[in-house]
């Protein structure tokens, strides 16, 4: 896993390595030929060539300063521009006019609020003169924690940041205006809890799933799905199918009503009927879902049950009884409706559970939105309700208790095309199978979240969610992961 570190513990990282003997100077010294080694990559060379650089007061600056000397003493020709005192426009202009490289060095991760003044009057020049951009750090702009703007950023085509990535990197819109994101490490030590927040890799994922055994019996993985309501039988017929195709060794897919059961009935998956009340899941279902429980490692509850008032209290007193690990999505995090005790009472009790809501299913559950910072919200949520958060977005966030560790995962896989209807209740099913073959909760979501967004890579455009399906085998063969290897997230591009 590739480490990723906020504003505020970099700025401590770099007081530690202050503290232990290492100058700033030397640190400056070794960002700023980091970023100039990377300018001429980008470029192809150095000689002959034009740059701006653009530097603020602070050491974001004295990076940029330090990446101007180095590029002229390889022979480009440098134009640098500082905000203090204050920016020759026209001249600035004429340069960009002429420039192969700009390098804003403006502002870095440690910025609050937004551009302004002649800082913004740059951020906009680059973008009008069309010349490529690097950026120290983090594009001038963007905030470090979170990605979001406050007015005008830059963008840039490639960002060289350093020891680590920043959230805000991650996250969009920073996320898209950062371009191709190196990491140079520079001798920062960034402590004991580096890792504490990462971001998952092909190789992390491959150490994660475990092969079947050689003993393997069908009884081994097995999966529970329940949910769908009026007829809402494709939710949980995907949950159940990709549960099967991401190695549960048996799925049964529950559903209210002997109609609903026949339509989902078929092929490898298992349906089974409960009882119903008007087509939804009714309070009598609970008995007959949880009396052979146990036979299951995972049981996956809320793809399709819709909101009647039968189907809120039986989610409830499931999400109380179930003994084995719960996957809880979609209706089932709804039928909450904001009570977290349920899922208090299994932590308690040692039960696991993994939460898998989007914006508005984790507004309805936390009793406020999601915000900017979706780290922090993701880990508010999972020490409140004592559960495994899966946090679903562009970026996804993978956050455990506290008590657990308190780790956090990004995942970056996958493409817009997942913004389709029935991908979550894939996702939901991958989870549940990935618990049911073993994979602790938290590695189990992380691990789901990377597998479902590059089988969606590997489908493509015009994606629907049984494509998504189809594509976790060739998606489980590693073979497939050549192309995202641990390295190649050390040069992150998305577009």
């Amino acid at each position: 896993m590739e480490p990723i570190v906020g504003p505020e513990e970099m700025a401590a990282a770099d007081r530690r390595t202050i503290a232990a003997g290492t100058p700033i100077e030397v640190l400056m010294e070794r960002a700023g030929r980091a970023v100039a080694w990377a300018v001429r990559r980008h470029l192809g060379g150095a000689y002959g060539r034009r740059a701006v650089v653009v530097c603020g007061k602070g050491n974001n600056g004295g990076d940029g300063l330090v990446a101007a000397r180095a590029l002229r003493r390889w022979g480009m020709r440098v134009h640098v521009a500082e905000l203090a005192p204050g920016i020759d426009r026209a001249g600035l202009t004429r340069a960009l006019a002429r420039a192969d490289v700009a390098i804003d060095a403006m502002y870095g991760t440690g910025l609050r609020g937004g551009l302004g003044g002649d800082a913004a009057w740059v951020a906009a020049a680059f973008a009008a003169s069309g010349v490529s951009v690097v950026a120290v750090d983090i594009p001038s702009g963007v905030n470090g924690r979170t990605g979001a703007t406050d007015g005008v950023a830059v963008r840039a085509h490639l960002t060289v940041t350093f020891a680590a990535y920043k959230p805000g990197l991650l996250f969009h819109p920073g996320r898209t205006l950062a371009g191709r994101v190196e990491v140079a490490d520079i001798g920062i030590d960034l402590g004991d809890d580096a890792d504490r927040i990462a971001v998952l890799d092909a190789t992390d994922v491959e150490g994660l799933l475990p092969a079947r055994a050689a003993t393997a019996h069908k009884w081994a993985a097995g999966v529970m799905v329940v949910g769908g309501s009026g007829g809402m039988t494709g939710a949980p017929t995907l949950a159940a199918r990709a549960a099967l195709h991401a190695g549960a060794s048996i799925v049964f897919c529950a559903l209210p009503g002997v109609g609903a059961a026949h339509h989902a009935s078929g092929a490898e998956v298992i349906a089974r009927a409960l009882p119903a009340t008007d087509g939804n899941l009714a309070p009598e279902a609970v008995e007959a879902i949880t009396v052979d429980l146990g036979r299951f490692r995972a049981l996956a509850l809320g793809p399709g049950l819709g909101g009647a008032h039968d189907t809120r209290r039986a989610v409830t007193e499931l999400v109380t009884r179930a003994s084995v690990p719960l996957v809880l999505d979609a209706d089932g995090l709804n039928a909450l409706a904001g009570d977290l005790a349920p899922l208090m009472q299994r932590a308690s009790h040692d039960r696991v559970s993994v939460l898998t809501p989007h914006d508005k299913e984790f507004e309805r559950l936390a009793g406020e939105p999601v915000g900017v910072d979706r780290i922090t919200a993701a880990q508010t949520l999972a020490d409140r309700a004592g559960a495994v958060v899966l946090l679903k977005g562009a970026t996804t966030v993978i956050a455990e208790p506290a008590g657990s560790g308190g780790r956090v995962i990004l995942n970056v896989t996958g493409t817009p095309d997942l913004a389709t209807a029935g991908s979550g209740d894939v996702l939901t099913g991958i989870v549940a199978a990935f618990v049911a073959r073993g994979v602790p909760a938290f590695e189990a979501a992380a691990a789901a979240a990377w597998v479902h967004g590059r089988a969606a890579e590997l489908v493509g455009p015009g994606l629907v969610a049984g494509d998504i399906v189809d594509a976790l085998a060739s998606t489980l063969a590693h073979e497939t992961w050549g192309d995202r290897p641990r390295a190649a997230l050390r040069s992150l591009h998305v577009e």
